[in-house]
């Protein structure tokens, strides 16, 4: 009799892209990444904060039909690290919590609805959109089984990100890292990091300046010591000879005294035998 054998189970294809480019024009592209690469700064201490641009989100296992492909998405819980595609049920099944859309000329109404649809569905948290052309933010929270659309977004301050929305312009989303620091683009902080690195260079030129005229100060007051110091030699010098001088002086007028004093008793002496001391 033959063996039988189990039905092998057909391997499920996730691709990871769908072969059309990451965004449409440049200008949403520019925007894009300036909210991903500004948001990975934000959260670079923060090892459990997978941050990601254009990838592919599946959130039902078995149904690669099922899928969205935010143009920046954060899922805070994960680690960081790349992926090919963002599998839901691998990740501990926890689902983005914040995404973004940049609007581009040719989403349609229609994809704008299944989008939210999409989201709301299968648990994001808050849900964003920006119009480069008009500069304007458009939002969504979640509130219970639902995300509602918020009114007034500038001054909004995103619960899970922390970070504010402001008015933008063209490909500067107009948003602020709740230190107030405005996100910037590449070419925005290439530029900032250039004059920084300029000042640096400035400061180290002026810090190099200063430790010569520091040093050239040391050795211009170690040359003044040693000259006082030979001054000082040179002085005492001249005093021990001074008072060589003194003690020799008075060593000769106490010779003198004593040589006077010899011949005032010879004096008298001769006086008192009668001689005269002039007389010869």
């Amino acid at each position: 009799m033959g063996m039988q054998t189990a039905a092998t189970k057909p391997e499920i294809i996730y691709p990871e892209t769908d072969g059309q480019p990451m965004a449409s024009n440049t200008q949403q592209a520019e925007v894009m990444m300036t909210i991903k690469e500004n948001l990975d700064a934000l959260f670079a201490d923060r090892p459990d904060v997978f941050v990601a641009i254009d990838h592919f989100w599946y959130p039902v296992e078995g149904r690669p039909d099922i899928r969205q492909a935010p143009d920046v998405m954060v899922v805070i819980g994960r680690p960081k690290g790349h992926r090919g595609s963002y599998k839901q049920w691998e990740e501990g099944n926890i689902a983005p919590q914040v995404v973004f859309e940049v609007v581009s000329s040719g989403n349609t109404e229609a994809e704008w609805a299944q989008k939210l649809e999409f989201y709301e569905r299968y648990g994001v948290q808050e849900y964003y959109i920006y119009d480069p052309e008009t500069g304007e933010w458009r939002g969504y929270v979640r509130v219970g089984e639902r995300l509602e659309a918020l009114g007034e977004m500038e001054g909004w301050v995103s619960p899970l990100l922390g970070i504010r929305f402001g008015r933008g312009s063209g490909t500067d989303p107009g948003l602020y890292e709740p230190s107030g620091r405005r996100f910037v683009g590449y070419v925005e902080l290439r530029r900032a990091l250039e004059a920084a690195l300029a000042r640096e260079m400035e400061a180290r030129r002026l810090a190099e300046e200063e430790r010569a005229q520091a040093e050239e100060a040391r050795r211009r007051l170690e040359e003044a010591r040693r000259r006082a110091e030979q001054e000082r030699a040179q002085a005492e010098e001249a005093w021990r000879r001074l008072e060589e001088a003194r003690r020799r002086a008075e060593q000769e007028r106490a010779q003198a005294e004593e040589a006077r004093r010899r011949a005032e008793r010879l004096a008298q002496k001769l006086r008192e035998l009668g001689i005269e001391p002039d007389e010869e």
